[in-house]
């Protein structure tokens, strides 16, 4: 049984952590759009600012209907995070460290979405909508894991 397992979690917390997580990877992604020098970041940067203001839109609409607040700035975690990309030089150790980045967010993302779909717990709408959105997320995660390779191998 999930209701008593480290598998469940409560709505409030999934909306938390995920509108905090949503907005991180908005703002990292218009921040990878501008200062990466390589075509593919720039393009997957873009790609999550577009998939993830969708996303975050989707929460907010369901968590609003439950009376839950969504957080619309990323966690202090990641804003700190943000600030170390924002002082770096746009070269290509930036696309090697956004994409470091990327896939760990993702990998974090990935396990959330993936606690609250299978959580039988959770609030319904909350749970169709982190099984809507977990393919993207694992979709995001692959494509970072591969731009990320390719990083790793000009070393």
């Amino acid at each position: 049984m999930a209701a008593f397992g480290a598998d469940a979690i409560s709505a409030k917390d999934f909306v938390k952590k995920a509108g905090e997580a949503g907005a991180a990877e908005v703002a990292m992604g218009k921040l990878g759009a501008e200062k990466a020098t390589n075509a593919d970041v720039k393009a997957f940067a873009q790609k999550m600012v577009t998939d993830h203001t969708k996303a975050n839109k989707e929460l907010m609409a369901a968590a609003k209907s439950k009376g839950l607040e969504v957080p619309t700035e990323p966690g202090l975690m990641h804003k700190g995070m943000k600030e170390k990309f924002e002082h770096q030089a746009a070269d290509n150790d930036f696309n090697e460290d956004f994409m470091e980045q990327m896939v760990k967010d993702h990998e974090a993302a990935v396990e959330l979405f993936q606690t609250a779909a299978n959580d039988t717990t959770l609030d319904p709408e909350l749970r169709a909508l982190a099984k809507k959105t977990l393919p993207t997320l694992q979709q995001h995660l692959a494509d970072a894991r591969k731009l990320e390779a390719k990083f790793d191998d000009k070393e």
